[in-house]
């Protein structure tokens, strides 16, 4: 923190903050943008390839668990699902 600077509550990641700046986000960027992430933790070797999926992992759950309010039963159990299966990709790239 620098010296003299104050704090404010627009300075934290609330839910409602990472869902007003994920509004702004064009889907197609997001898409590609996730499609390279996917792709190069796929194709990369190793440790780094499960590095890569595991940062796309951890915005899918965070993504997940922000919207969870809103989210039907059957969306819910569907990203879940996803989320497990991008996990365990993880562990088997890094084994």
């Amino acid at each position: 923190m620098r010296r003299g600077y104050a704090a404010t509550r627009s300075d934290f990641v609330t839910p409602d903050n990472l869902l007003r700046r994920l509004s702004r986000v064009s889907p197609t960027a997001a898409f590609v943008i996730a499609l390279v992430v996917m792709l190069g933790g796929l194709f990369l070797p190793g440790i780094v390839g499960a590095a890569l999926l595991f940062v796309l992992a951890a915005g899918l759950a965070a993504l997940t668990f922000t919207t969870w309010p809103v989210q039907s039963g059957s969306t819910r159990v569907l990203r879940l699902v996803i989320l497990a299966l991008l996990l365990a990709v993880v562990v088997a790239k890094a084994l």
